[in-house]
């Protein structure tokens, strides 16, 4: 299957899709010194949402789609070095308005939990 929807996406900052299916993708975010909080290696957990969110997208596949709402979980820290996988699905569809359950996981841990509301448009949001 063809990758439709954010196709400029910076992959070092957002993953790389691995798995895309019908109603399902997979993002891979390897986590750089450039997302590290604190001189611990905490990292910062908008790049953890921005994977998970692109994986939403990525699930939804549509040149137009929108995020309209989430709601997130932060379960773990992930640091410096982590490699995190982001698990999205189509959980429930009505019309334009998609919900998609994303989880990402450090190894077999999961750190991430969200429910992402898209809207397919049938146009681009800027025009």
């Amino acid at each position: 299957m063809q990758l439709n929807t954010h196709l400029n996406i910076d992959r070092s900052l957002c993953g790389k899709v691995t798995r895309l299916e019908e109603g399902y993708a997979e993002v891979l975010l390897h986590t750089t010194r450039q997302m590290g909080a604190d001189a611990q290696g905490l990292v910062h957990g908008g790049f953890l949402f921005g994977a998970a969110d692109y994986a939403a997208m990525s699930t939804v596949n549509d040149p137009y789609v929108v995020l309209g709402a989430s709601t997130s979980k932060f379960i773990a820290p992930v640091k410096v070095g982590d490699v995190v996988l982001c698990k999205a699905c189509v959980a429930s569809e009505k019309g334009k308005k998609k919900e998609v359950s994303v989880t990402a996981f450090v190894a077999d841990k999961p750190v991430f939990e969200g429910t992402f509301t898209t809207f397919v448009l049938e146009k681009h949001v800027l025009d």
